[in-house]
């Protein structure tokens, strides 16, 4: 299993009327930090693409528990935890606020795409030899 978390801030803009975070945002933060998480494992989205390879969402599925306010630093956690099989990886999410509460889950899955033809393809090689230490000894 592998499990990457990264902090934000929230700033005005990304509020409603009500003084919460506008619904249509949780996307946003679920994809820093699912890039971040990428990151860490030595890769960038940019490196990807300059493989030939994309990753276009395909399913997204957000619970919405907690408000989340303005000025409120939340942590967002992605989690990997099933080997990606086939041509997709789905990625866990939570949100929690400064004080430690689930606010939002998520459940966000992407295929593996050849940029040119833009039909699905193996996750890559490279990604998989980072990926795979963390998968090793799992029940």
């Amino acid at each position: 299993m592998y499990t990457h978390s990264t902090q934000i801030r929230i700033h005005y803009a990304l509020t409603d009327q009500m003084g919460v975070v506008y619904y249509g945002n949780y996307a946003q933060f679920f994809e820093i930090a699912r890039t971040e998480a990428i990151r860490q494992l030595g890769f960038t989205y940019k490196e990807l693409e300059a493989m030939g390879v994309m990753m276009p969402v395909s399913d997204m599925h957000i619970h919405y528990r907690k408000p989340i306010r303005y000025d409120e630093l939340i942590t967002v956690s992605v989690t990997v935890k099933e080997w990606p099989i086939g041509k997709k990886i789905t990625f866990h999410g939570e949100i929690h606020n400064e004080a430690g509460e689930r606010c939002t889950m998520s459940d966000i899955t992407l295929y593996f795409v050849d940029a040119k033809t833009m039909r699905p393809i193996q996750m890559p090689d490279a990604l998989v030899t980072v990926l795979q230490p963390f998968f090793e000894n799992a029940d």
